[in-house]
């Protein structure tokens, strides 16, 4: 099935091609639509007994006013819905996962127009009511942060603007996408059903660079605006009043109206899946956000580089696993201790051909770190924190938006010219931990 451009990330492909390490595209990527049924065997075989992928609003949808829907693709997820059930492997359906259609990112400016949240949830609520039967667990977002921070903060994805105040717009047209979502999903399945709904957040807890009175600052409203903006919104159903107190000081707040208002307090999230992989660590800024000029979420800190600290050096994060237990007590304490998971965890790494000994990628590395992350994550679930499950990031190699694949995050190695599969000894040893859910 041809998507004719019709993704975001095609398009921008199609103009600007060099914008993508050494020039690989979502053209070329993991062949999952045509290998779905040996892949998901795969990661079977690697303890993949619940797996996270994502419907695509631009493939499913042909009319996007009227959700009409594309009977291929309606087809194919249906297809692989059915072959992970029947591999023994629960489907969590993950609804936008920074695919916004072309047509509408060139209609209406995608998330910047509120009419494009309303096509939004057309679109959820065609995909509960095709698949809802054998799905039972869905998420109306993936990282709305990055959508910010790639798209209108610091041009990593199109539309490549920046624009602080038309950010803050969008991340509040996304929260009330989400809502409108969710408010559907309940209609069709209640509240109270064993169907559930949620959203997956990137939380990078900020922590100050001493406990100077600026540098806590500096973290505070970090925290605001990296994780609460969306956090709160979702699990407790309005915003934090500081952060909107600063938005409105700063003449950058939200349109807003009391009935979207109302429609986020009363359709809040069933379960919340979390990102983790790095650390935030900030400093007081050095120019005061007083200062004449544009404004910018990170006029108000300075980021830091804690002295010592432990790299993945291909990627440029910080390794910190201490973080996976501070996220789970901050849920615990802050947030009603919700339900939720690690829905990604993980370490990309460049070259791993490098570390190939008998066709077999020696990545001990990886098994390090995720060993690491859930050594600190039972910490959280032994203080009390109601986390049910750790998802790694990824089953097979995949293509990582302009960054391509520069950096390898699978259990399973993928040549990407050959497509052909095979298991990392991370693979071998996941399957291990995964039937005995114990760590030696």
């Amino acid at each position: 099935m041809q998507r004719q451009l019709r993704y975001v990330f095609d398009y921008w492909y199609s103009i600007d091609p060099k914008a993508f390490y050494q020039g690989v595209g979502p053209d070329t990527a993991s062949n999952f639509y045509n290998d779905y049924k040996s892949d998901l065997k795969l990661m079977r075989e690697a303890g993949i007994k619940n797996l996270r992928t994502s419907i695509q609003w631009s493939r499913l949808i042909d009319d996007f006013e009227e959700a009409t829907v594309n009977q291929d693709a309606v087809d194919f997820y249906n297809n692989v819905i059915d072959e992970m059930l029947k591999d023994g492997i629960t489907p969590y359906i993950n609804l936008c996962h920074f695919d916004m259609p072309i047509e509408l990112q060139k209609k209406y400016g995608g998330f910047e127009s509120k009419h494009v949240t309303d096509l939004y949830a057309k679109f959820a609520d065609r995909c509960f009511e095709l698949f809802g039967d054998r799905v039972k667990n869905w998420f109306t977002f993936n990282e709305p942060k990055v959508i910010l921070d790639g798209g209108y903060l610091y041009k990593f994805h199109y539309p490549l603007k920046v624009d602080g105040p038309l950010a803050v717009q969008v991340g509040y047209n996304i929260n009330l996408a989400s809502a409108k979502a969710i408010k559907k999903f309940h209609e069709r399945f209640g509240k109270d059903s064993e169907n559930k709904i949620g959203i997956i957040l990137n939380l990078t807890p900020a922590y100050p660079a001493s406990q100077e009175k600026e540098d806590l600052e500096a973290a505070e409203f970090a925290n605001l605006w990296c994780d609460d903006m969306f956090l709160d919104p979702a699990i407790k159903g309005h915003y934090p009043k500081k952060l909107v107190e600063i938005l409105t000081r700063e003449g950058v707040i939200w349109d807003s109206t009391p009935e979207e208002l109302e429609l986020l307090k009363e359709n809040t999230i069933d379960q919340l899946g979390v990102n983790f992989y790095q650390p935030f660590r900030v400093q007081a800024p050095a120019i005061s956000p007083k200062s004449l000029q544009d404004w910018m979420p990170d006029i108000y800190w300075d980021n830091f580089e804690m002295p010592g600290r432990v790299m993945n050096v291909d990627k440029g994060w910080e390794i910190y696993p201490k973080a996976l237990y501070d996220i789970a007590i901050n849920i615990r304490d802050n947030y009603g201790n919700i339900d939720w998971f690690v829905s990604e965890n993980g370490m990309g790494v460049s070259r791993e051909e490098h570390f190939m000994k008998d066709g077999v990628i020696q990545d001990d590395y990886r098994i390090n770190f995720i060993t690491n992350h859930l050594k600190e994550l039972y910490k959280g679930i032994q203080a009390g924190s109601n986390c049910h499950g750790y998802f790694v990031w990824t089953g097979i190699d995949c293509w990582s938006w302009a960054n391509a694949y520069r950096n390898r995050y699978g259990l399973i190695s993928n040549n990407i010219h050959t497509q052909v599969k095979t298991l990392k000894k991370s693979g071998h040893w996941f399957r291990k931990l995964s039937d005995t859910n114990t760590l030696e």
